[in-house]
């Protein structure tokens, strides 16, 4: 155990027992939020592409708020709002990787806007990495369906709105020194 996880998992003092019995009871109400906010954001982006492919793909954009917000179907061989065009297998090794870093983060989650944060960005992990494995040309190349299409601006997909999201959320909880323990440091 290093010294972080005994700080964190260890009372110093006996009055400060029952604040470390308090914090691992509210653990296991996090990983639930965590995995729940997860199935949503993977729920909500595997259905919008599902819709996607069959009533939009090879078909004329929709306007949706004029010319400033339209859906258009496109394959994204790059990572989210089409950088990185080419190296398919980089993101699906990035995305494997998050996956694994929240799995283990999950085991010191108390915090619930933290739960939050990497639920967001697990499920929009999954969601474009479901795309990497199962859709053309396959091998952990396929190309992620992008339709969300503002004026000026990339085209994009729920799974790169939820991956932002929680990014832009966890830098927030950072700056204000929340940890995903549950603790709150001071610098």
């Amino acid at each position: 155990m290093t010294e972080a996880e005994r700080t964190i998992t260890t009372p110093e003092t006996p009055e400060e027992a029952p604040a470390a019995v308090e914090s691992s009871a509210s653990r296991k109400r996090r990983i639930p939020v965590l995995i729940g906010v997860a199935a949503l954001a993977y729920l909500l982006d595997l259905l919008s592409k599902i819709w996607v492919v069959h009533s939009l793909e090879h078909r004329d954009p929709i306007d949706v708020f004029g010319h400033y917000l339209r859906l258009d179907a496109i394959r994204n061989a790059g990572a989210a709002f089409g950088l990185g065009q080419g190296m398919t297998v980089v993101f699906t090794v990035i995305a494997v990787g998050v996956i694994v870093v929240i799995a283990r983060l999950a085991r010191r989650l108390y915090s619930l806007p933290w739960a939050i944060a990497l639920g967001l960005l697990l499920g929009g992990a999954f969601g474009n990495l479901t795309d990497r494995v199962f859709r053309a040309p396959g091998g952990f190349q396929g190309r992620v369906v992008d339709f969300i299409a503002p004026a000026h601006f990339a085209v994009f997909n729920l799974a790169d709105s939820a991956i932002c999201c929680g990014g832009v959320l966890i830098v927030l909880l950072s700056f204000r020194g929340i940890d995903p323990d549950g603790t709150q440091h001071r610098d």
